[in-house]
């Protein structure tokens, strides 16, 4: 069984407690999705000089956030951890100097959507990082890389979000801001046409590249299920935005 590969936009943090329709569409996705020996999360929370996986044995909740809710903080993904698959990793990307962390637990990027994919949290995870110095095609290289995992039984999750400018945020709001708008629909017609050189080359091609994305690293994850899918043309399962700037789009690649 080869399974698909996913990216979603995971949102604010405070979906962990207000499940909202994105919620709701994690819940029906794991569901719906043939069931994965393991879990490798590409999370926009962790971020390299160099590629570094997560081997530890029974990975900690990470809440890497402040001023809060109390309720936020007393939630627990108990997920075992993933040792073997961060050895596989490693050794499928030899050559970028990936090394093994054998004490990183789950941050956010990884254990909110995750309580809803999978809330009986009894599959193992590993995480990845992202390297926000290294650009879009470092990352789809990455992924084409780790591709093999997909035939054994690995779901390739890259967490993330499709537009992340925080300090625009329109909290309170409905409207759906133009410039944003204007992003989250050229990332969607040029995923689903498969345009996968315009998407690499996102920061020249896209519109209102920069405001959508300021700094990289929420939307890095994207590119190595994209590139795990060996650049096939993406299906976009989930639409919404949160703020009037927050894209919550999810697309799945290669079947």
């Amino acid at each position: 069984m080869t399974l698909p590969t996913l990216f979603i936009s995971h949102g604010s943090r405070m979906m962990a407690v207000e499940a909202g329709k994105t919620g709701d569409f994690l819940r029906k996705l794991g569901e719906e999705l043939p069931r994965p020996k393991a879990i490798l999360c590409v999370s926009a929370h962790w971020m390299t000089e160099a590629p570094v996986v997560a081997g530890t044995a029974k990975p900690e909740t990470i809440h890497d956030f402040y001023g809060f809710p109390e309720a936020l903080y007393r939630i627990r993904y108990p997920a075992p951890g993933a040792a073997d698959l961060a050895m596989r990793t490693q050794e499928l990307l030899q050559g970028t100097g990936c090394v093994i962390d054998p004490d990183y637990g789950l941050d956010h990027g990884a254990w909110v959507p995750l309580s809803y994919l999978y809330p009986k949290a009894d599959i193992p995870v590993a995480q990845l990082s992202v390297q926000p110095y290294r650009d879009a095609a470092w990352h789809f290289r990455l992924g084409e890389a780790l591709a093999p995992l997909r035939e054994e039984g690995v779901l390739i999750l890259g967490s993330g979000s499709s537009t992340h400018n925080l300090r625009e945020l329109h909290r309170g709001s409905d409207a759906v801001v133009p410039w944003a708008a204007a992003f989250d629909d050229w990332l969607g017609r040029t995923l689903e046409d498969g345009k996968t050189v315009e998407a690499l080359d996102w920061v020249e091609a896209a519109p209102q590249a920069l405001r959508a994305h300021p700094t990289p690293e929420h939307f890095l994850p994207l590119f190595v299920p994209l590139g795990a899918a060996h650049g096939a043309a993406g299906r976009r399962i989930n639409t919404g935005f949160s703020s009037g700037t927050l894209s919550l789009s999810a697309f799945a690649f290669g079947g």
